[in-house]
């Protein structure tokens, strides 16, 4: 891979549940080396922002901890990149702010359409045992799950992940955006499946995904947890888009 590009992108990295801008930084590194400028911001609650954690966070929090970097930045001509839970977040600031985004990469990640919660999205009974387990802890909010449930085989990148994971928010699963328009609202939109295997959660999205005419299609054979597991194959991908 050359170490410099004759057409240097902005990228703003979305990172997804318990996670926090901390997953992006190999990615960001090897994006930054081939002369991008990238930014990795962390969602309120969660990551390095954890003493953040409260009962008023909503996908609409979420939702302006990306616009507000857009805005205060001032960045324009964005390649906005949202994984797994991220791609909520950038559906949300796509409907706010599509003057600044040159295109959505939705990388293995949720969709859901207006008004629709992610607790909608599951069964009864699962969602209520997920409401009643956050709703155990002093401010709500759901337990991380074990690294190797989301995707991670290695010793080393398992400890590196567990001392990391935080709870996220029961306000972002019990909350819906509220779209003006269509999902991606008319920009150029990129979903990457990854299919390494695949990650169940998100296949319902994953097929939405890939009936929409106007949408393009790209599978990742590599996990749902490849931007730290292999960030070179991640990178690379990213790049290609933007050329």
């Amino acid at each position: 891979m050359s170490t410099t590009t004759s057409t240097p992108a902005v990228f703003v990295l979305v990172h997804g549940a318990w996670h926090g801008g901390w997953c992006w930084a190999r990615v960001a590194q090897r994006l930054r080396a081939l002369g991008h400028q990238v930014y990795t911001p962390t969602q309120t609650g969660v990551g390095e922002r954890k003493h953040l954690l409260n009962t008023d966070i909503t996908l609409n929090t979420f939702v302006q901890d990306i616009a507000n970097v857009l805005l205060y930045e001032d960045l324009q001509q964005v390649i906005l990149v949202g994984h797994s839970f991220g791609g909520l977040a950038i559906t949300g600031v796509a409907d706010l702010m599509p003057e600044r985004i040159q295109q959505l990469v939705y990388l293995d990640a949720f969709l859901l359409e207006s008004g629709v919660t992610v607790l909608d999205t599951l069964p009864d009974q699962i969602a209520a045992n997920l409401k009643e387990a956050a709703k155990a802890l002093p401010i709500p909010a759901l337990m991380p799950p074990k690294p190797q449930n989301l995707g991670f085989t290695e010793a080393n990148d398992i400890a590196f992940v567990e001392t990391r994971l935080t709870p996220q928010p029961l306000g972002v699963y019990e909350s819906s955006l509220q779209l003006q328009y269509p999902i991606g609202n008319g920009l150029p939109c990129t979903y990457v499946h990854c299919v390494e295997p695949v990650f169940k959660a998100v296949q319902g999205s994953a097929n939405w995904a890939k009936k929409q005419a106007s949408w393009t299609w790209e599978e990742l054979a590599d996990s749902h947890v490849a931007i730290m597991t292999n960030p070179d194959k991640v990178s690379a991908l990213l790049h290609r888009l933007v050329r």
